[in-house]
């Protein structure tokens, strides 16, 4: 039987952390994502610390770079550096990000050699998460790519390129990229 009993510690400190976010253009409660993304990772066989860093990994990128330190007190170095891994741009002293582009070609470069494969599953699970809301937004007929900074061409050529990366480091075999390209080619039929 599996046990986690620092996971209800971590999902306490993820709804403290984002109680006033919602997801992109929507009015549902960020922390929804966060224990999709959580239950993903434990899904495709990730152990306790994979799922706590999953229910923290936008915790530093969109609560503010002061929670670093209060994970890796709270949860320890490898929780820390799995959430750090997967964050995607810090704000800086004004709040403001680095440009989106900017961003996320440095988030593809870091994913193709210096992840680990502790936080590569968070970050495929993360994706993927991602890529199906997106995918059911669009079968609904929804506008979503106005959504993102990167408008659907943008959204489009970073799904690919996560797909890409993932397939490599994961293998062609793998699950998660391939559902992950089975979302995307949704969010295609219906962009």
């Amino acid at each position: 039987m599996n046990r986690f009993p620092k996971l209800h510690e971590a999902l306490d400190y993820a709804a403290e952390a984002h109680q006033h976010q919602t997801r992109k253009g929507t009015t549902i409660a960020y922390l929804s994502h966060l224990m999709g993304v959580a239950s993903l990772v434990i899904e495709n066989g990730g152990d306790e610390g994979q799922a706590i860093a999953a229910l923290l990994h936008d915790v530093i990128e969109d609560a503010g770079p002061e929670h670093e330190a209060q994970v890796r007190a709270a949860f320890g170095d490898r929780v820390a550096a799995i959430v750090l891994a997967c964050t995607d741009g810090v704000p800086d002293a004004a709040g403001v990000k680095p440009p989106w582009r900017e961003r996320k070609e440095a988030y593809l470069a870091h994913l193709e050699t210096e992840v680990s494969e502790d936080a590569l599953l968070v970050s495929a699970c993360d994706k993927l998460h991602n890529a199906r809301a997106i995918a059911a937004d669009a079968a609904s007929g929804k506008d979503v790519f106005a959504r993102f900074t990167g408008g659907k061409a943008g959204t489009l050529w970073y799904y690919d390129r996560l797909a890409d990366i993932y397939e490599a480091r994961m293998g062609a075999g793998a699950s998660l990229p391939i559902e992950l390209r089975a979302a995307i080619a949704r969010m295609k039929t219906f962009a």
